[in-house]
């Protein structure tokens, strides 16, 4: 008997075929050769079957229903493409083994399992697991086939992603819809994601910008010229700002210190998928699912790169010829200048930033194949180029440069430069031709308000320490905080990858990718199911969140199941599916914690009081019941079919409750530096906790603790002159003003006062100065008004 190979879809099969059976009959579902009989899947072929598959009860969206939790999730068919399951099922009865040719990734696993287990095929499986679809790959794959055997781990992760994405996504979906008679589509990984989006753009809402000065000086010394900044506290006040440039101006001044030290820059790590997207975001302004489409067609309709669902940054020891392979490629292509100057020992073994095998476990990183590149579209051809460029620097040295740091003193005033001076261009030769590089080694993407100094030049730079300088210029330069930059899809998908922290250094952001949100595979559909739902719209680059995106995540957490929007517990999660994948977790023991929080999703949002409909900004929003197009269809979420509701229509129509009242915008708006911000070197006045409670209000982006309103679910964050409700603007009138009774409350006492309704004893003092103790007590939660609650007498 033959051999069924299965693979992911038409184009893979039609590939997999003309390598192995050259001569195989086309039957159109299939290819049939002598040995060989090739399939292939059109995606997803087999589902999880919807609640009314259990009962016909849950037809009805119907919250005395919920929890749904099926003892053993059955699997449907899609029913557009049925035809070719039953093609797969005729032809697995002509042979005798199965090859499990699906994408070699726990996406592709699952897609293969589902296929398995609902045909109930018995036959022995092998498993092909190659990384691009070049003719050879694939022959050398099939010469190193591996026991199906081998997988079961990551079958039983894929397994558990897609039971524990519906639990979360149904359960919560239909629990929060039922609850509010609004469409609202909850999801294990969607809603952190969304939830980060929301407390960027509270910190921005809440921000007020704050002036300071920076005195730049330029000074000159035997025909050089440098420019250096002062150094001291941040200058707020303008008059001081420009008594210090005219005390320096035109006056002698010595060289303090003066170090010269050269250093190297080497090439930015190879693409893995995320990275790849975050970079063609930022250079050409593509979406996350764009880039990964073309990547996708790069891969499999013009096998000119190797598999891009990657998370690996690296190569192993015997990828290291093919490198050396696809750059002969190269040369004679429109890379030839590049590529003829390349050289070939600085890819090895032993060159760790480009070879690590204990980085790579799928998949390597994404690199060029040695197929020539043609017929690409004008997009195509821009992300093969990233890919391109970056696998060719890595055979050029690292940049060279020499480092001047000067500190300058005039008239007992220091003044610091740094001067960055070009000697060797190495490897950023590849990017001359695009002007300056734009993947920024120095700043790692990070936006700076304060001018650091340095500044780079090509030519020749040196001082004489020992010789005298001289000011001759010197300003005052006005400058303001900046807020926090609203997340574009590049910037978000950073986000992502580390669950949210904010994490700069690269070895600990290749640590925590086990734990991220989401997959590099699936992080652009998230997104884009942002988009489709309505709770977020693109502005140029630029992400916001709607009206519908903010209530859903202020529900979400008002009643109570803030775990659901946390990006650190679902990293947890995905670092856990990891470990199934590897044997080294039980995915029975997941999927009952799972269980357990989806039962406690629908506990608590029983409890909660329905919102009202002016809250989610669209008057004409569905509702919740008899629809089935509502119903949620597999993994992540419930779709709730078309939601109707449009970004722009739901900007339009904010609360009908219009602006909030005067005291609540005030006590909403920050407060200057210095009124509970971080002044003097940090990044403004950004909201962010002004005492020991600082690291709880962090958890929540820059919040307090969850509005106690009832019904808000709003977040409590400190604004000028007291703490306000992230949902004025819908009308919430709650604020506890700093001052209060002769004190200055601090975020801890805020937060006590909100969760335990009173402070512990205060020492205050009255109008006339005399001291008393007593316990502030929140005395009306719809307003934030406050009571005292005396120990002793006022004496």
């Amino acid at each position: 008997m033959k051999t069924l190979v299965i693979a992911e879809k038409p184009d893979m099969g039609r590939n997999i075929a003309a390598a192995i059976e050259p001569k195989a009959a086309n039957k159109r579902t299939h290819l049939e050769g002598e040995t060989y009989i090739i399939t292939w899947a059109i995606g997803h072929l087999i589902g999880l079957a919807e609640p009314d598959h259990y009962d016909d009860k849950y037809k009805k969206w119907n919250l005395g229903d919920l929890p749904i939790i099926p003892d053993h999730f059955k699997l449907i068919p899609n029913p557009r493409t049925k035809d070719q399951l039953k093609v797969i099922a005729d032809l697995a009865k002509q042979c005798d083994r199965l090859i499990n040719a699906c994408d070699a990734g726990r996406e592709g696993q699952h897609i293969f399992s589902l296929i398995q287990r609902h045909l109930r095929l018995k036959q022995p499986v092998q498993r092909l697991w190659i990384s691009d679809l070049t003719p050879e790959t694939i022959r050398r794959g099939f010469a190193e086939l591996r026991d199906g055997s081998e997988f079961e781990n990551l079958t039983l992760a894929a397994r558990a992603r897609s039971e524990a994405d519906w639990l979360v996504g149904m359960n919560g979906s239909r629990a929060f819809t039922t609850r509010h008679n609004v469409l609202l589509s909850v999801g294990r990984v969607q809603t952190p994601v969304l939830a980060l989006l929301y407390d960027r753009q509270i910190q921005i809402e809440a921000f007020s910008s704050q002036k300071f000065y920076e005195v730049e000086a330029f000074f000159a010394q035997e025909g050089s010229t440098y420019r250096g900044l002062w150094q001291g506290d941040r200058l707020t006040d303008p008059k001081k700002a420009e008594e210090l440039a005219a005390k320096v101006q035109g006056k002698p001044g010595t060289i303090a210190s003066y170090d010269v030290k050269e250093t190297k820059e080497y090439p930015f790590k190879l693409y893995d998928l995320t990275l790849l997207q975050r970079e063609a975001n930022a250079k050409l302004g593509f979406s996350a699912k764009k880039t990964l489409d073309l990547a996708q067609a790069l891969y499999e309709k013009h096998k000119v790169i190797s598999y891009p669902r990657t998370n690996s940054n690296y190569v192993t020891e015997q990828n290291i010829p093919e490198m050396h392979r696809a750059l002969d490629m190269l040369k004679g292509t429109s890379y030839e200048t590049f590529a003829q100057g390349a050289n070939k020992s600085f890819v090895h073994r032993n060159n760790k930033s480009v070879c690590n095998p204990a980085r790579v476990e799928d998949h390597h990183a994404i690199l060029p194949t040695h197929k020539k590149a043609s017929g690409l579209s004008p997009d195509e051809q821009k992300i093969y180029d990233l890919v391109v460029r970056r696998f060719l620097s890595h055979f050029y040295p690292a940049a060279q440069y020499k480092v001047h740091t000067v500190m300058t003193e005039v008239e007992k005033e220091s003044f610091k430069t740094s001067i960055k001076q070009l000697l060797d261009l190495g490897w950023k030769i590849i990017y001359a031709d695009q002007g300056k590089d734009k993947a920024k080694s120095k700043s790692k993407d990070k936006e700076k308000e304060e001018d650091d100094g340095e500044e780079e030049t090509t030519g020749p730079f040196s001082l004489n320490a020992a010789e005298p300088v001289t000011c001759t210029e010197a300003n005052a330069k006005e400058k303001e905080t900046q807020p926090p930059k609203a997340y574009t899809e590049g910037t978000l998908l950073k986000a992502m990858e580390s669950a949210g922290k904010q994490v700069e250094d690269e070895e600990l952001r290749d640590a925590m990718k086990e734990s991220g949100l989401g997959t590099p595979a699936t992080r652009a559909a998230t997104i884009e199911r942002l988009k489709q739902v309505g709770y977020i719209e693109m502005q140029g680059k630029k992400i916001t969140v709607t009206q519908k995106g903010r209530t859903a995540i202020e529900l979400i957490r008002g009643a109570g199941v803030e775990l659901l929007t946390s990006p650190e517990m679902t990293g947890h999660w995905e670092r856990r599916l990891n470990e199934i994948s590897k044997g080294l977790a039980s995915d029975e023991a997941f999927m009952e914690k799972v269980k357990q929080f989806a039962t406690l999703i629908v506990e608590k949002v029983r409890g909660q009081a329905r919102a009202e409909k002016s809250a989610f900004g669209d008057p004409d929003a569905p509702k919740s019941g008899g629809r089935r197009g509502s119903r949620a269809r597999g993994a992540g979420a419930a779709k709730a079919g078309a939601d109707g509701a449009t970004g722009a229509r739901q900007r339009r129509t904010r609360s009908a409750a219009g602006a909030a009242e005067p005291a609540v915008a005030a006590a909403a708006r920050p407060g200057p530096a210095g009124e509970g911000a971080a002044e003097a070197g940090g990044a403004g006045s950004r909201t962010r906790a002004a005492s020991s409670g600082g690291a709880a209000g962090a958890e929540a982006g820059g919040t307090i603790a969850a509005c106690p309103r009832p019904g808000c679910g709003g977040r409590i964050f400190m604004g000028r002159k007291g703490y306000g409700c992230s949902h004025y603007k819908a009308g919430c009138k709650f604020v506890i003003w700093k001052s209060s009774f002769g004190k200055t409350l601090t975020d801890s006492m805020v937060r006590t006062l909100i969760e335990k309704g009173k402070t512990s004893v205060l020492k205050l003092r009255n109008k006339e100065g005399t001291p008393y103790e007593a316990r502030i007590v929140l005395k009306d939660p719809e307003t934030g008004g406050l009571g005292l609650e005396f120990s002793n007498s006022r004496g």
